[in-house]
């Protein structure tokens, strides 16, 4: 093993911290975090070293990775409804990717903790005030007399997180991702007369493959599901995350844990894992090399997500990578590529290549929503569907071309339904056409512009009948306008 420099929870005190919050009330922030320390973790290390593994396996292109969810989680929206419309989104779009690619996918949702957001300015102007930005329920609130920082609210995060992960564990052990049952998930939120029908195919195709298991006596009883133990017809496997932003909170539930006997090879083996969560991730803003978000990720032994984007030097990222995982874990490092649709082919390819040059085994998956965010002429904050598929499909042509390969996809969406049971409108586009004219009909969003239910499993079926096709043969050497012009039938631009 390669020696580490020395290494505490608390070691990225010494270190400059990016989006650092100020609390003018100091004495209450040291009471929330001293709460904090003696309340029980949220997850556990065997399930931490579970998700290692599986990513382990994303990794040697034996899994697919989905990460999904909103841009930040608010208090209001821990209901059941949102909750298991955000679950059952997930589980569907997993179906699809599945029947297509026949491989197992790993879960892991932007929940039960993405409280908090970067911003680019402290401050912003609201009507004729200045007042602090937003950044998100565990910071402040939304409303401008709301804005200065509360300690209190970090507890309230912790709770309801804790509440989340309660409502999401209770939902996947009591049948509601019985593959007996998927009609259940989100059949009846499918609006497309062409997604609905697509979805009922998979469903009537894989009810047949269950009836002929049950006949020969073979129910799904071998695991489906990384890492076997469960049985798959009924539940799966899933996974929390969030950005760790806010290291204060991360420091709290950190904690000095024995590692899993089945990963380790040394008597009594402890280390410090992050127990706020399976996964974290480093952003695009703090991610400097000798900073303090760096300085904690390197030390706990979660898998870790890092933003890579357009500011990023290819001799940069690997030095980032010798910081954080100096031992070359497999599993440890997930790269998540966010450049825009019309910088990805500038970037990638020389970031492919000095990570193959470097040896670090990472997984590749692609956010093709954060570098194509615009303003639309109704002054809303969106996002093209086709811009994101042309992200999308551009890093499986370049990761290809490159003889490296994306393992998953990194999106923000969202399954959320009004009063009347519509879908959201915050991204254009898909195949419902959403036009600049409609965003104002649903626009739920208070932080970035999410993929409807419908837009969603367009990306889904996507990214299934490539896996599909190359499965069977076919598209060798796939260019990204034929891939396009199947799923929607337009060209890109």
């Amino acid at each position: 093993m390669s020696s580490k420099p020395s290494w505490s929870p608390s070691s990225w005190t010494s270190k400059p911290v990016a989006q650092d919050v100020e609390y003018p009330d100091r004495k209450g922030l040291s009471k929330v975090l001293s709460k904090l320390e003696t309340l029980p973790p949220l997850v556990t290390p065997s399930e931490i070293e579970r998700l290692r593994y599986q990513l382990s396996l994303v990794q040697r292109n034996e899994a697919f990775l989905l990460h999904a969810g909103d841009c930040a989680e608010s208090f209001d929206a821990c209901t059941n409804e949102n909750i298991s419309a955000k679950i059952g989104l997930i589980l569907s779009f997993s179906l699809i990717l599945i029947w297509g690619a026949r491989l197992p996918i790993v879960r892991i949702g932007r929940i039960a903790g993405q409280y908090a957001k970067p911003r680019s300015s402290k401050t912003e102007q609201v009507g004729d005030r200045e007042v602090l930005s937003f950044r998100g329920d565990n910071v402040n609130g939304l409303d401008i007399d709301d804005r200065t920082p509360d300690p209190e609210r970090l507890l309230r995060a912790y709770f309801h997180s804790a509440t989340t992960l309660n409502h999401v564990r209770g939902l996947l052990t009591s049948g509601f991702a019985s593959l007996h049952q998927p009609r259940d998930w989100s059949l009846s939120h499918v609006r497309s007369p062409s997604l609905r029908n697509e979805f009922e195919s998979i469903v009537e195709d894989l009810t047949d493959a269950l009836d002929f298991s049950r006949t020969i006596g073979q129910d799904a009883g071998a695991s489906f599901e990384l890492g076997g133990a469960k049985n798959t017809v009924g539940e799966v496997d899933f996974y929390t995350s969030h950005e760790g932003l806010m290291l204060d909170y991360e420091q709290a539930l950190t904690r000095e844990c024995p590692v899993p006997k089945s990963v380790s090879s040394v008597p009594n083996e402890k280390a410090y894992y992050n127990t706020s969560a399976h996964f974290l991730w480093i952003g695009d803003r703090t991610r400097q090399l000798d900073g303090g978000h760096v300085e904690y990720f390197r030390g706990i032994k979660n898998p870790i997500g890092i933003k890579v984007g357009p500011s990023m030097q290819s001799d940069e990222l690997v030095r980032l990578l010798d910081i954080v995982n100096l031992d070359k874990v497999p599993g440890r490092v997930t790269l998540i590529t966010r450049y825009g649709a019309g910088k990805v082919e500038n970037y990638l390819p020389e970031h492919i290549k000095a990570v193959k040059l470097s040896l670090h085994p990472v997984v590749w998956i692609c956010d093709p929503m954060h570098g194509n965010t615009l303003t639309s002429n109704t002054g809303l904050k969106t996002r093209h569907f086709r811009t994101i598929i042309n992200e999308l499909t551009s890093c499986i042509r370049i990761h290809s071309e490159c003889d490296s390969r994306l393992g998953g996809v990194s999106l923000e969406f969202t399954g959320e339904l009004n009063d009347e049971g519509f879908s959201v409108t915050e991204c254009l586009g898909g195949s419902m056409e959403l036009s600049e004219e409609q965003l104002g009909l649903r626009y739920q969003s208070f932080c970035d512009p999410r993929l409807n239910f419908e837009q969603s499993l367009d990306v889904a079926f996507l990214i299934s009948k490539h896996y599909k096709d190359e499965r069977k043969g076919k598209q060798k050497g796939m260019e990204k306008d034929v891939l396009f012009t199947e799923l929607s039938g337009k060209p890109s631009s």
